[in-house]
């Protein structure tokens, strides 16, 4: 699928964004990153800054989006993506799933490009499902703390929508569940840096509510790998991608601990109000359709980005 695309992702300087430059690349694609730097960062495109087909653009997607040239994907990555980010800059958030959705649609249109939205197991809310298909509708608190990031998605999910059936835009979504790995910013929020962060400095380990809630960790290599064969369907529906190994975040914490060889405690903490009790994607679909599954087990995944938060 190489021959010379043109990509633009925004976000592209992110945790997710810059793997999938990185992936990209290597297929032959020439890769433009836009990227605010809100959350993302230069240091994650370092390593990029040589390679002839790849280049930087700072720019607010829900400003109006210029580029240059031929586009042939847009891959819609750009938002705060964390509990600390997304509580830290609610109005930011809602912009650009909303604004900024719009204008990278817009982008794609003009372009005659394909579009990929990154939206997020978070659409489901608290669920009441358990796994979770595509099909289900969610549980979603819109005035909640989490609403912002919540509804936001959800609103860019329907827009891409609207622009797939109005305009004939080639869209695709992808669901994406719980994503770790290396390049996570160390206090990100997030259970998987916050636990190696606490546990590199020797500091407690902070567990919220009894610890039982569960998540599904998806490697972000196995990710990347599903959004790529996403990008070359004519599925427009949105997609889960994930890994459906389920663990509570006790277990988790115990996990880091044992990993990394702290003598940190386990700190309980009260629970975030409307966090999710389960979470675990419904993959049927990304297996039948885009002969894809998560190849890393959390074990491996997690002696990766221990490595790589101890090299960092």
């Amino acid at each position: 699928m190489g021959n010379n695309k043109r990509t633009l992702i925004t976000g592209g300087a992110g945790f997710i964004g810059s793997h999938l430059s990185d992936f990209l690349l290597s297929k032959g694609h020439t890769v433009v990153c836009m990227d605010s730097l809100i959350t993302g960062s230069l240091k994650n495109i370092n390593h990029l800054k040589k390679n002839k087909n790849f280049s930087f653009k700072k720019h607010d997607v829900t400003k109006y989006i210029n580029v240059k040239g031929k586009i042939d994907y847009v891959l819609h990555f750009a938002s705060p993506a964390s509990p600390v980010d997304y509580l830290k800059f609610p109005i930011k958030t809602l912009k650009v799933g909303s604004l900024g959705t719009h204008n990278a649609l817009g982008l794609a249109k003009a372009k005659k490009a394909k579009f990929l939205l990154a939206s997020t197991s978070e659409v489901y809310g608290d669920p009441l499902e358990h796994p979770q298909k595509e099909s289900y509708w969610g549980n979603v608190n819109p005035i909640g703390p989490r609403g912002v990031y919540d509804e936001a998605k959800r609103f860019s999910e329907a827009i891409t929508m609207a622009y797939c059936n109005a305009h004939k835009v080639d869209t695709k979504i992808v669901r994406i569940f719980n994503t770790y790995g290396r390049r996570m910013r160390k206090r990100d929020g997030r259970a998987i840096p916050n636990f190696i962060d606490q546990a590199l400095r020797g500091k407690p380990l902070t567990v919220y509510g009894t610890g039982k809630q569960t998540r599904s960790f998806c490697y972000v290599s196995d990710l990347v790998r599903g959004i790529y064969r996403l990008m070359k369907t004519n599925i427009h529906l949105p997609v889960n991608i994930g890994n459906p190994g389920e663990y509570t975040i006790l277990e988790l914490a115990k996990m880091v601990k044992n990993f990394t060889g702290t003598k940190s405690r386990i700190l309980m903490k009260e629970l975030p109000v409307n966090d999710p009790k389960i979470r675990k994607p419904d993959i049927g679909l990304a297996k039948a359709k885009l002969k894809w599954k998560p190849n890393i087990p959390l074990k491996e995944g997690l002696k990766i980005t221990i490595d790589w938060f101890k090299a960092n």
